[in-house]
């Protein structure tokens, strides 16, 4: 009987092929419940999985076959890794599939929110032209801070090079990485003086509300702010307050700390709102690392990662 693998989300023909020249059988199940996963996954040797379902300790207490669990995209924090390593369950992930498609997607973000690309297209659109009011900012020579200088945060700052700027890099565990426009800064100067802040973060609990009030008020020229990483790195109720109190220029947001987000009446509801109600916000469904591209390169990294290529 061949070793059986399992998919819980859409991924490239290239994955499923791969394993099964490897002698898997697998079982793609992209809508797969976290509960219908729990009474199965002990059949399974290996297991492909994306932003859902978590990983957790009673989930691996069920699969006494796992011998690998393959993380597309970046941060494990779904996964319990320690658990997986004490049972002798190999944990890969691919950041390095996604960076690219972050990294431009954040870029994009940035330019549309500094340009009024988006809400001055949407005003056109309701029959509204207004050029002075649309003036753009340029982002050439600014500071661009970046929290988190991993995968993305990387990628991200190559990409600025060609706009002069200088980049602020600050990350907590990597040192040594400075060259040229980049520097490494703490948060202290980090808020001193960056234009744009752009979060890399996984999610953990230490990075959980990193960009809280005290974060925002610490800002001291107005930046426009980036979260591509992970919702539960921004206070939703703080990203609120620095609109209304001038202390950001704008928010770019691919992540949402519940996703998607919550639309009902309650607070969280109310702030979801208020916020996508505002021209100086640009939300993403999370598709920042999900590029035609980044689709292919995702499994091509775990499919090496594993020694399946």
């Amino acid at each position: 009987m061949k070793p059986m693998v399992i998919v819980t989300a859409p991924v490239h023909s290239i994955l499923l092929e791969t394993l099964e020249a490897r002698g898997y059988q697998v079982d793609l199940k992209p809508s797969i419940a976290a509960e219908e996963l729990w009474e199965c996954i002990g059949r399974y040797e290996g297991l492909v999985v994306t932003t859902r379902p978590a990983i957790d300790a009673s989930m691996l207490d069920r699969a006494l076959q796992l011998k690998w669990i393959a993380r597309l995209g970046s941060g494990m924090e779904l996964i319990d890794t320690a658990k997986a390593q004490a049972m002798g369950i190999s944990c890969v992930s691919s950041p390095e599939g996604n960076r690219n498609a972050v990294a431009e997607h954040a870029l994009g973000m940035l330019l549309s929110l500094m340009h009024r690309i988006r809400s001055s297209a949407d005003e056109v659109r309701q029959g509204i032209w207004r050029r002075e009011a649309n003036r753009g900012t340029e982002l050439s020579g600014k500071t661009v801070g970046i929290v988190g200088y991993g995968n993305t945060g990387a990628a991200f700052a190559r990409l600025l090079e060609p706009f002069g700027v200088t980049v602020l890099a600050h990350d907590k565990y990597r040192f040594g990485f400075a060259s040229g426009y980049v520097r490494e800064a703490g948060m202290e100067q980090l808020a001193r003086y960056a234009d744009v802040v752009s979060l890399h973060l996984p999610m953990t609990a230490e990075t959980r509300h990193f960009a809280d009030a005290a974060f925002f008020r610490s800002l001291a020229r107005k930046p426009w702010f980036i979260n591509t990483s992970r919702g539960g790195v921004h206070d939703t109720g703080a990203l609120w307050m620095a609109l209304q109190e001038g202390l950001v220029s704008g928010l770019a947001l691919d992540v949402w700390a519940s996703e998607p987000p919550v639309m009902d009446e309650g607070v969280e509801g109310q702030l979801t709102a208020a916020l996508l109600a505002d021209p100086r916000v640009l939300v993403t469904p999370h598709v920042a690392g999900y590029s035609h591209e980044s689709y292919l390169q995702l499994s091509y990294v775990v499919l090496q990662k594993l020694g399946f290529l």
